[in-house]
């Protein structure tokens, strides 16, 4: 078990942990219990240390964070006790740290370690509030409430049955498409032609894969059947915004001129072949690059990005995504300088386990098929395989998203190809000072996308957190890079010295030190998707005069207290007309506190999906505004 001494210097080494929780409180309330069920639940963490008595500390008119300190406990021994006595009785199961009391210093403190809990006693909840609501997971440094997919994950050992098994209720056997089985025989007879379910007839080969199931003595399709091998009728009947877009945006930000909109191409199509069209559409779009092969007198065109990256992007969003949230389709939009795949449903791997071997997927009967027919790997390599591709093309990695709110995962991938003569003459101007090649990579990324965190360093360097963080404070020191947030919301924007013309425009007038401009929120809303930079301004100050009349009435007046659905539909209108900051929002609401108004109305309106931030990769952004999801 490790010591306090070392735990303070990790939490101050890093600016987040998935395996450490401090907290100052002197008694052991709801959020500690949380972070117990959470430490408990995470699958492959191994379990948590809390922190008792250890607070972080930032001094009045400095600029960073002074970092961890023991603050201690008043009364260490009955804290100590209080927790042993709550993991034991208020929890599902009885859970047992490892509890001590040590000192440093002067200030006591207690160091509890929480272990794992087996396959079989997941998910641990907190009973008084049952299931889904009372059981977490760690999920980087925070708990966070478990979702229904993360309860089939937890639930694995107890082999429960997973979305894509369920059966469609009013489906039968004439929603099943004779030619989409006879595509997936073609192409499974081009990897085995001796395979035995070719020789099966199709009803036998659909109950193999678990593509039907019998109900009442019924044979009806289950969501595997219908999104594998469905007929157009049934999969805009049972899933009708379950579909691919592809998305051509013009420049690198969302359309903010409403005459200048993007142009898409929907499709909707059983898995296989929409995946085929997918790959297509991003391939006839790319940008081509010349390559003249040794020994060869003629050349060849190739996209920018490496065709099986591509595929296997395509193949992971189609796979991996979840068919729960039927409300939007998987984006694929095409900007001048990347390429965004945005797909409904976190991940369920950890993101620091992204591109590791092992596979968990929430759909394994559809990763199944597509298996069969070596469209996919279930050995969790692909995104490795993407990483390892990208680099081989001399262009940054892919960068992974995973967020809860709102519930997606998003993959970019830039076509900015790494440190070309233009990019060593802009590093080479930025500062006198050498930098690494992994500085020099994180700088490029700043330049094209306007910010950095410590979990993108890690990405896009395959280096580790001590050494992201490193890294990040020496660009800060050099006013490179500016810090932003505090502690597991910490990021990096351009800083003073970050001088963000290329390097072809330096010396012609054509240098800035501005950030790129803030994007538009009409293309977001039509895409059903919020806008994605970080690097916005805060929304202006929204009055109750700068409101439409019919608006401007509908405000509570002094004394009133609207039910909570009207004040809701009121807080979706408001952040239809204007973006609005959850203190904007207060103040227009006549109330003194924004806080209780995030915890009870804007963070149950973004979990349903009425609302969107407008910069939804980091909730706690000092400048975090509101959208309404429906705005046209």
């Amino acid at each position: 078990m490790r010591s306090a001494i070392e735990l303070i210097e990790e939490l101050n080494a890093v600016d987040e942990s998935v395996t450490i929780e401090a907290k100052a409180g002197s008694e052991v309330g709801k959020s500690i219990i949380e972070t117990v069920c959470a430490f408990s639940n995470e699958p492959g963490l191994g379990g948590g240390y809390l922190l008792l008595g250890v607070e972080r500390v930032r001094q009045q008119d400095q600029l960073f964070d002074l970092g961890y300190e023991a603050s201690g406990l008043a009364e260490p021994e009955k804290v100590q006790a209080d927790l042993a006595s709550q993991c034991a009785s208020m929890l599902s199961i009885r859970v047992r740290p490892e509890i001590h009391v040590e000192k440093v210093g002067d200030a006591p403190v207690v160091v509890a370690f929480i272990p794992e809990a087996s396959p079989t006693d997941k998910p641990v909840y907190i009973t008084s509030k049952g299931l889904p609501k009372g059981a977490f997971r760690r999920i980087g440094p925070a708990d966070l409430t478990c979702t229904e997919d993360d309860l089939i994950v937890l639930y694995e050992g107890h082999h429960a049955e997973t979305y894509d098994t369920t059966i469609i209720r009013d489906g039968t056997l004439a929603d099943i498409d004779p030619g989409a089985i006879n595509e997936y025989r073609t192409l499974r007879a081009k990897v085995n032609a001796n395979a035995e379910e070719l020789s099966w007839s199709d009803d036998d080969l659909l109950r193999a894969f678990a593509c039907v199931r019998e109900e009442g003595g019924v044979v009806r399709p289950t969501v595997a059947g219908v999104l594998l091998f469905g007929t157009p009728m049934a999969l805009r009947r049972c899933f009708p915004m379950v579909r691919v877009d592809y998305i051509r945006v013009p420049g690198r930000e969302w359309v903010k001129d409403p005459d200048r909109r993007f142009d898409t191409v929907e499709i909707r199509a059983p898995l296989i072949p929409a995946i085929r069209r997918a790959t297509n559409a991003i391939l006839d779009d790319l940008p081509k690059s010349f390559s003249l092969p040794s020994g060869e007198i003629q050349s060849t065109d190739e996209p920018i990005l490496p065709l099986r990256v591509i595929r296997e992007a395509v193949v992971n969003a189609v796979m991996h995504r979840s068919y729960r949230i039927q409300g939007a389709p998987t984006q694929i939009i095409r900007y001048a300088n990347r390429l965004e795949i945005r797909n409904p449903g976190h991940s369920l791997k950890a993101e620091d386990q992204l591109g590791q071997p092992g596979s968990q997927t929430r759909n394994p009967k559809i990763a199944a098929v597509l298996h069969e027919v070596n469209i996919a790997e279930t050995k969790g390599s692909g995104i490795r395989v993407m990483r390892e591709l990208m680099q081989r093309s001399n262009l940054l990695p892919p960068t992974l998203d995973s967020s809860r709110q709102p519930d997606q995962f998003v993959a970019t991938f830039l076509f900015h190809h790494f440190l070309g003569p233009e990019d060593v003459a802009w590093l080479g101007g930025l500062t006198a000072e050498k930098l690494t090649d992994e500085e020099s990579r994180a700088l490029v990324f700043v330049r094209e996308t306007g910010a950095i965190d410590n979990a993108t360093y890690r990405e896009i360097n395959a280096a580790d957190t001590l050494d992201a963080s490193m890294h990040l404070r020496r660009l800060r020191d050099l006013k490179l890079l500016e810090k932003k947030g505090s502690g597991s919301r910490t990021y990096y924007e351009p800083g003073e010295a970050f001088v963000s013309a290329p390097a072809s425009a330096l010396g012609t007038g054509k240098g800035y030190r501005d950030h790129p401009s803030t994007q538009s929120h009409q293309v977001a809303a039509q895409s059903h998707l919020p806008e994605t930079q970080s690097h916005q301004v805060e929304p202006r100050l929204v009055t109750q005069d700068d409101l439409p009349p019919e608006l401007s009435e509908r405000l509570p007046k002094a004394g009133q207290r609207p039910g909570r659905e009207a004040l809701r539909t009121l807080i979706v209108d408001l952040c239809t007309a204007y973006p609005l900051t959850a203190r904007n929002l207060a103040a227009l609401l006549g109330r003194r506190d924004h806080k209780p108004l995030i915890r009870d109305h804007l963070s149950p309106l973004i979990e349903a999906g009425r609302l969107c931030y407008t910069i939804p990769e980091m909730s706690k952004h000092p400048s975090q505004a509101y959208v309404a999801a429906s705005q046209q």
